[in-house]
C-alpha cells in the first residue's frame, strides 16, 4: 500500500509565516531587557549544568520511527536503500528491491502506512523506564529521516497525521512527568539536508514531494550548503517542540556544527535558556564533538566516555543494542551486567548515561530489551545510593582504568576483579567492585600511604547486606572481608563512612 497525495505541505510564504509565528511564541519580545543570556558564545558558555542532571545519572530514550518497519541492519536504512553502490559495505539497495521492490517504485515514504503503532502505550513505556531506574526520559522527536514524532503545524509528515496518528512526544511528555522523571527530546534532523539523494528517478527527487517541510527536504545539488529556508525550518521545529512540551533537556545529534547553523543555534539556545531562567527552571542542551563551545551545553559521547574524571558533568548516549539504535530483527543485546558496569564507570568520572531502546513498528518494546532494562533497575534498587546524587571522589578508580576518550573508549574486554570505581556523597565513599574479587577486597587508594580518604574510617558495609564488615587499613591498602553471599548479580558496592 502506498501513501497518496503527499505533495508539499504549504507554499513557502505560508510556511514562513508559520515559522515566524512559532518563533515569536518562544522568544516573547517584551522581556528582552531582562534576559540573562545573550546570543553569543561568551554568554552561553556561562550556562550551568542542571543539578537534576548531575544527580539523575540515568536516562532512557527511544529511537522509534518509520525506519522500524524495514528493521534491517540500521536506522540509516532510509539513506542506505537509495545507495546503488552500497552503504557500509552492505547492499541495502538490493535488499530493498528484493523485499519491497526497487526504490524507484517503492520509496521510503511508502513505509509510513506500515508504521502502525497500534500497541503504543505511553504509560506502559514510562512505567518501564521508571522501573529501570531512569530519572529522565523521552523520545527521538525527529530523526535524520525527517518524520516528526509530534503534532506539528510546520509539516504534515508527522506521527499525528500519518502512521500511528498519535502525538507520540505529547503522550510521552505527560506519562514521563506523571512519574516524576524529567522530560527529554532528541533532535537528529540537522542531517536531513544530506540524508537523501536528490537525483535520478527516486521519489526523493520529485518536486511535488521533496521540499522544505517534507520528509525528504528540498531538492538541491550534492554538496550545496543548507538554504536559509531550510535552516529556519530546522530551528522552527525545535522551537515548536519547546513551546508545546516544555522539555527539560534538548539532545542534539551531529550535523548542526557547520557554520551556517551558528546564528540559528545561538538564538535558539539563548531563547531556551532565558525562557527557563524566567520560569525558575533548570534545563540543559547536549552536543557532540565541537558542535558547541565548551560550557555552552553538556558534552555527549556517542557510545563512548571520558577517559578520566572531569569538573563539568557530561553524558554518554548508548543503546541496549550492540550495533543499532532503532529496532532491528535478530539484533544482539548487551547484558544488564555489561551496562551496569558501563554506568558505574561513567558516573565515577562525572558522567551520566542516556540509554536507548528501539520499539517495534507496532509500538511494542521487545521482550529482551525489557529484560535488560529491568535488570538494570533491579541492580539500582539495591545500589542506587552509590549512583544517584553522587559526585566524583578524589580518584575515579583503580585497576586497569586507563581508557581513551570518545568512541575509542568502548570497552571490549570484561572488567577484572581488580577493577574498582569510586563515587562519593556526604561522608560516604562508595567503592564499587566491578567483579567479585573473592573473600577480600584490597582497595589500594585507601591505604594509609595513599593518604585517602582524609579522615577516619568509621565503618564499612556492603549495600544490600545487613551487617558491618571487618576491615584492616594498612599502608598499602584497605583490606575488607567480604560477606559470604553476594547481594546482587553484577557490581558490588562497599559503603565506607568517613568522619
Amino acid at each position: 500500500m502506498k501513501t497518496e497525495n503527499l505533495t508539499c505541505f504549504r507554499p513557502a510564504s505560508s510556511r514562513a509565516a508559520a515559522i515566524v509565528a512559532v518563533a515569536l511564541l518562544a522568544t516573547g519580545c517584551a522581556c528582552r531587557a531582562a534576559d540573562r543570556y545573550e546570543p553569543t558564545w561568551e554568554s552561553l558558555s556561562t550556562h550551568p549544568v542542571p543539578t537534576w542532571f548531575q544527580d539523575g545519572k540515568l536516562g532512557i530514550y527511544t529511537h522509534w520511527g518509520v525506519y522500524s518497519v524495514p528493521a534491517y541492519m540500521t536506522e540509516w536504512y532510509p539513506h542506505a536503500m537509495y545507495m546503488k553502490d552500497g552503504f557500509r559495505n552492505k547492499d541495502f539497495y538490493g535488499y530493498h528491491t528484493k523485499h519491497f521492490g526497487p526504490p524507484e517504485a517503492f520509496g521510503y515514504k511508502d513505509f509510513i502506512p506500515r508504521f502502525t503503532g497500534e500497541k503504543f502505550d505511553a504509560d506502559e513505556w514510562a512505567e518501564l523506564f521508571r522501573k529501570a531506574g531512569a530519572k529522565f526520559a523521552g523520545p527521538v522527536a525527529e530523526h535524520h529521516d525527517g518524520f516528526a514524532m509530534w503534532d506539528s503545524r510546520l509539516t504534515r509528515w508527522d506521527a499525528a497525521d500519518m502512521g500511528p496518528k498519535v502525538d507520540v512526544v505529547g503522550r510521552l511528555s505527560a506519562a514521563i512527568r506523571k512519574r516524576g522523571m524529567k522530560f527529554v527530546v532528541t533532535f537528529h534532523h540537522a542531517r536531513n539536508w544530506s540524508f537523501y539523494p536528490h537525483e535520478g528517478n527516486f521519489d526523493t527527487n520529485d518536486p511535488n514531494i521533496a521540499c522544505v517541510g517534507s520528509i525528504y527536504g528540498p531538492i538541491h545539488k550534492k554538496g550545496d550548503a543548507p538554504s536559509k529556508e531550510y535552516l529556519e525550518d530546522w530551528k522552527a521545529r525545535v522551537v515548536e517542540v519547546i513551546d508545546k512540551y516544555d522539555p527539560d533537556l534538548l539532545w542534539f545529534d551531529g550535523g548542526w556544527g557547520r557554520g551556517c547553523f551558528d546564528p540559528y543555534k545561538r538564538q535558539l539556545l539563548s531563547d531556551y535558556y532565558n525562557r527557563a531562567a524566567k520560569a525558575g527552571k533548570e534545563v540543559g542542551v547536549t552536543y557532540k564533538g565541537k558542535d558547541l563551545p565548551e560550557g555552552a551545553g553538556i558534552l555527549d559521547y556517542e557510545r563512548g566516555r571520558s577517559g578520566t574524571s572531569t569538573k563539568r558533568a557530561w553524558l554518554t548516549d548508548t543503546s541496549v543494542y550492540q550495533n543499532s539504535w532503532g529496532y532491528i530483527r535478530n539484533i544482539k543485546y548487551y547484558s544488564p551486567g555489561w551496562l551496569v558496569d558501563e554506568l558505574v564507570d561513567i558516573v565515577s568520572k562525572n558522567g551520566s548515561m542516556l540509554l536507548n531502546v528501539g520499539p517495534k513498528p507496532n509500538g511494542e518494546i521487545p521482550d529482551q530489551a525489557r529484560e535488560v532494562l529491568l535488570g538494570i533497575g533491579a541492580w539500582l534498587e539495591v545500589n542506587g545510593q552509590a549512583i544517584y546524587g553522587t559526585r566524583p571522589w578524589e580518584v575515579f578508580g583503580e585497576g586497569p582504568t586507563e581508557v581513551p576518550s570518545g568512541k575509542r573508549a568502548r570497552r571490549t574486554a570484561h572488567y577484572t576483579p581488580r577493577d574498582i570505581r569510586f563515587t562519593a556523597k556526604g561522608n560516604a565513599v562508595y567503592a564499587i567492585l566491578l567483579d567479585w574479587p573473592g573473600k577480600t577486597a584490597a582497595i589500594e587508594s585507601m591505604g594509609t600511604k595513599a593518604g585517602l580518604p582524609s579522615g577516619t574510617i568509621k565503618r564499612v558495609t556492603m549495600l544490600g547486606v545487613d551487617e558491618e564488615l571487618q576491615y584492616v587499613r594498612g599502608e598499602r591498602a584497605l583490606a575488607v572481608t567480604l560477606p559470604q553471599r553476594k547481594p546482587c548479580e553484577h557490581a558490588y558496592v562497599l559503603k565506607i563512612v568517613v568522619e
